[in-house]
């Protein structure tokens, strides 16, 4: 399988070229075209009581498609959403953790699974699936995608590292993380709210733009029904 991603970093997309036989896991709805001889199919999302963890517990859709080359064709696939996407090697003690949404691709030999919060204050503060996080498992390629550009941190351990809770997308395994106030009441004080602090070696990759605050722009332009006056 060869993976061809575009340059662009607002509207990426990404071709797998498969040969016979082969197959990756894609989200619902990401296709954009194939060849004739990729069959895809809609499957339940690795299992029913694992999609049930996946859907219910970590935020991921209950079906997942599956494209698989009857022979060798290409299939491309893009985010519903403004942004890029990356592409992540997961081995045995390369694992990551994907925030909510974060999940697009992955080879036949990668899956993902709902795990524990390790601190309960995570699972009251944060936006990453509650008091379960998703969590990827096996080896091969994992792609996930954000808003705006994806922009890898990487951290020497030296000392603790903020990130506010709307920009990161996932994390190694190899990191500990809790979610805070930034500064003062909710962070009123300087404009933020919530920060994910890091500790330990490991990468972070975050997304440029919080969807949130994007939204919240758009707000303000939408004329929403006046209410008519008896």
């Amino acid at each position: 399988m060869k993976i061809v991603q575009t340059s662009s970093t607002s509207a990426a997309l990404v071709e797998f070229q498969l040969e016979k036989g082969e197959s990756v896991r894609i989200e619902p709805g990401c296709m954009v075209y194939k060849d004739a001889s990729i069959n895809l199919q809609g499957k339940v999302n690795g299992g029913f009581f694992s999609a049930i963890g996946k859907a219910f517990l970590g935020g991921e859709n209950f079906f997942t498609s599956v494209a698989t080359a009857k022979d060798n064709g290409r299939v491309a696939i893009a985010p519903k959403g403004f942004g890029n996407i990356k592409v992540l090697n997961v081995s045995n003690g390369n694992h990551w953790y994907l925030n909510d949404g974060s999940f697009l691709a992955c080879n036949s030999s990668v899956d993902y699974t709902s795990t524990k919060q390790k601190r309960f204050i995570n699972s009251i503060l944060g936006g990453t699936g509650g008091f379960f996080i998703l969590k990827s498992k096996g080896e091969g390629e994992l792609l996930v995608n954000g808003f705006g550009d994806l922009v890898e941190i990487e951290l020497d351990g030296s000392q603790a590292f903020q990130i506010d809770n709307g920009h990161v997308v996932c994390w190694q395994e190899s990191l500990d993380y809790k979610v805070e106030i930034a500064s003062g009441l909710l962070g009123f004080r300087t404009g933020e709210g919530l920060v994910n602090t890091f500790k330990g070696k490991g990468k972070v990759i975050i997304q440029t733009r919080n969807i949130q605050s994007f939204v919240d722009i758009l707000v303000d332009y939408i004329p929403f029904p006046k209410e008519d006056k008896k």
